[in-house]
């Protein structure tokens, strides 16, 4: 614990509905929410103005659908987060060389290793210009929390939210988390707070009474003790600049329960060259490759294969995926497959059986790309375009109304409203889904992308002090701890 309040920090306010308000000017000051917009969709975000229908994340987005039916639900834009989050990490990066990210959207920073000196009205003002710094870069809008320790600027990141600062003092840890419930606490989820309710304990201040010796009697000694320490306000976690992933995974959900046993052979196989994707964009190769299927029932298996040694081959994990599946019975249904590999190194153990059989399947597909010149046919014909799925939110272009972002679409139509961030609200005009004339578009820059133009200096969402929502709410969510 820290004599002064160095250790910041930062939660951006309702993340990726933010963004998307800032976007688009027409959603501005209304209800938003971001995830998964099919029948078994799952809400990421919701913006400030949903959650006063009681909307939060992790929700089905079904179940937000019957208590707001007239908010924009949005396909999420990871493309446009990602450009955000490297320029709110940049401003962090300038105040401290440790810097913890969490999320896309949420970090620690250790002030007192960027050379910040210890005292109150220090850290406040950087924490202030912080602040400043991340609505003019991004025109969004961070709440931030300065304490001794990172379970206490947590806390007070949440209590500052939206769009606010709060500075815990040391030596008034105590007096501030006593009222609040227990489960504030991190780790401590239904079971526990059950296990607490049932022993008459609903508070920190309550738990804190309790004494070490009850918590290790009714929760186990690494948890009590645990639980003890931070009810005292007790965390000596320091923040550290590198994160190790311990496992690289991806899934999907389906709106239609599968049942070919070919179609699920397919989607283990995409999602396979997903997850190898993203292991080689991350340096990493991996040992053990793990599959998960959730079947029509909800019960959800996984299986898993360890291999001689790391690899990043993607025929290798394929073949494994492959394997893997043999041993699953899909004949009811599967609503979720999921493929992951664990044992993360930094290097690679080269299989050259696998890289044969690589080799061997290039070849192959060279061949059979060159089989009609050869034959004196002339190139093959082309495969017919697959229908463009306009998913709402997403952007696009239109070579005589430009750019814009897709408002809904059905029944072969497509309705476009044409906006930027920066521009008043726009036009909707409906389009054929199969018009030559649209095309998918890039995400504009939140601020500066028109020259001379009026950026808003609104916030996308209101402070706190106006904010008709449920400030308190969290959207943890990856993985999407999205917030």
């Amino acid at each position: 614990m820290r004599s002064a309040p160095t250790i910041l920090h930062l939660d951006m306010d309702a993340f990726y509905a933010s963004a998307e308000q800032a976007a688009k000017p027409s959603l501005r000051g209304k209800p938003v929410i971001v995830g998964g917009i099919g029948p078994r969709g799952v809400v990421a975000t919701a913006s400030y103005e949903a959650r006063v229908f009681g909307i939060r994340s992790a929700m089905p987005t079904a179940q937000a659908r019957r208590l707001c039916p007239n908010a924009a639900y949005l396909s999420p834009r990871f493309q446009l987060y990602r450009q955000v989050s490297e320029t709110v990490m940049e401003l962090l990066h300038a105040l401290s060389p440790l810097v913890e990210p969490l999320s896309l959207d949420e970090a620690f920073v250790d002030l007192e290793a960027g050379g910040v000196a210890p005292e109150a009205a220090t850290v406040r003002a950087v924490g202030e210009r912080l602040r400043r710094d991340i609505r003019e870069a991004t025109g969004l809008t961070g709440s931030v929390g300065l304490a001794g320790a990172k379970l206490l600027a947590k806390i007070a990141s949440e209590a500052a939210k939206p769009d606010g600062l709060v500075v815990i003092e040391p030596g008034t840890e105590r007096e501030l988390l006593g009222p609040m419930p227990v489960r504030t606490l991190p780790g401590v989820g239904p079971a526990t707070a059950e296990a607490l309710r049932r022993a008459g304990i609903h508070t920190i201040a309550e738990t804190a009474e309790a004494g070490e010796d009850e918590l290790v009697r009714l929760l186990g000694k690494s948890h009590g003790a645990g639980l003890y320490a931070m009810a005292l306000g007790r965390d000596d976690r320091p923040v550290v600049a590198e994160r190790d992933a311990k496992s690289i995974s991806v899934e999907d959900t389906f709106e239609v329960d599968l049942t070919d046993r070919t179609r699920v052979r397919a989607e283990l196989v995409r999602l396979a060259e997903r997850c190898v994707h993203r292991l080689r964009e991350a340096g990493r190769s991996g040992r053990t490759v793990v599959i998960k299927v959730r079947n029509y029932d909800f019960s959800t298996l996984t299986r898993s294969e360890t291999l001689r040694g790391p690899t990043d081959d993607p025929a290798v994990v394929r073949e494994a995926v492959a394997r893997l599946l043999e041993t699953v019975d899909t004949t009811g249904g599967v609503r979720l497959l999921g493929v992951g590999v664990s044992g993360l190194a930094d290097f690679t153990q080269e299989d050259l059986f696998a890289q044969l059989a690589t080799e061997q399947e290039a070849e192959e597909t060279a061949a059979r790309a060159a089989a009609p010149v050869a034959g004196g046919e002339g190139a093959p014909e082309p495969e017919e375009e697959r229908p463009r799925r306009w998913h709402p939110g997403l952007d696009v272009v239109h070579d005589e109304f430009g750019t814009g972002w897709v408002q809904g679409s059905g029944v072969g139509r497509v309705t476009v409203r044409f906006e930027q961030p920066w521009s008043a609200p726009g036009r909707v005009r409906t389009f054929a889904v199969d018009d030559p004339a649209l095309r998918p578009g890039e995400p504009l820059p939140l601020v500066g992308g028109e020259p001379g133009a009026g950026q808003s200096s609104e916030p996308a969402i209101l402070p706190k002090s106006l904010s008709p929502g449920d400030a308190t709410g969290s959207e943890s969510g990856e993985a999407i701890s999205s917030r």
